[in-house]
């Protein structure tokens, strides 16, 4: 699984997770600093990432246009880096479970 980082996280991700999931990007990797939420969407669609947010409007794009790709949603209001480094980290066997099934994509965490 490689993961695409949406503006609203902190691009340290990118490196935390790199033994876990290589090969992931932030927004602004891909030059997306500035990208709308489809411009995002649709990179992440286009280069085969799944999407990691803060944002419900990837939920809402999702509705609409189905999946690819994949949307982990962090749920979390007002939360550190850390904090949301080690949520995902707890999660690592969920996430490699959300990736290899094919019904939903959308994965919530809370």
């Amino acid at each position: 699984m490689r993961l695409l980082f949406d503006n609203n996280l902190s691009p340290s991700l990118v490196r935390c997770f790199a033994e876990v999931f290589p090969n992931s990007a932030h927004c602004v990797d891909a030059g997306l600093s500035e990208g709308s939420d489809l411009a995002v969407w649709t990179f992440a669609k286009d280069n085969g990432f799944t999407l990691v947010s803060k944002d419900s409007d990837f939920n809402a794009l999702m509705t609409l246009r189905g999946f690819p790709p994949r949307v982990i949603w962090i749920r979390r209001a007002n939360c550190s880096t850390k904090e949301i480094e080690h949520l995902l980290r707890q999660n690592i066997p969920l996430l490699h479970s959300f990736e290899k099934q094919n019904a939903d994509g959308l994965l919530i965490l809370l």
